[in-house]
Order: structure tokens, then C-alpha cells, then sequence
């Protein structure tokens, strides 16, 4: 079966997180973790989270 990276069902914000902690395997609270963290001491953690949600595409059932 073909993975493909996309919004995640369990939205909290724009479901970004949740897309990439399920590509991955991971666990989502780590993952919304990191993203805060980035966007917090960085910044540009917030710009990358902007742009990827408007450029993945939103979850499908297939």
C-alpha cells in the first residue's frame, strides 16, 4: 500500500501534526510538541506549519 503525506482526521489546528505523526509512525503529542517548540524559538517553525497547511492536501478515505 502507497503512503501518502496529507492532513491528518484528528484535527486540532489545520491537522498537520497529526498527517505527519501518521506518515511516520509516530505518536502526535510528540509531534505537536516539536511544532510548538520550533514555532516558539524560531519562528519559522510557525511559517513552514502555515505553509504546509495550505499545501497538503486533506485526508481522503480510499
Amino acid at each position: 500500500m502507497e503512503r501518502k503525506l496529507c492532513k491528518g482526521r484528528d484535527k486540532k489546528l489545520a491537522g498537520v501534526c497529526s498527517g505527519i505523526a501518521d506518515y511516520f509512525g509516530w505518536d502526535v503529542t510528540w509531534v505537536r510538541i516539536a511544532a510548538a517548540v520550533l514555532a516558539l524559538s524560531y519562528g519559522s517553525g510557525l511559517l513552514i506549519y502555515i505553509v504546509a497547511a495550505i499545501v497538503m492536501p486533506e485526508y481522503t478515505e480510499d
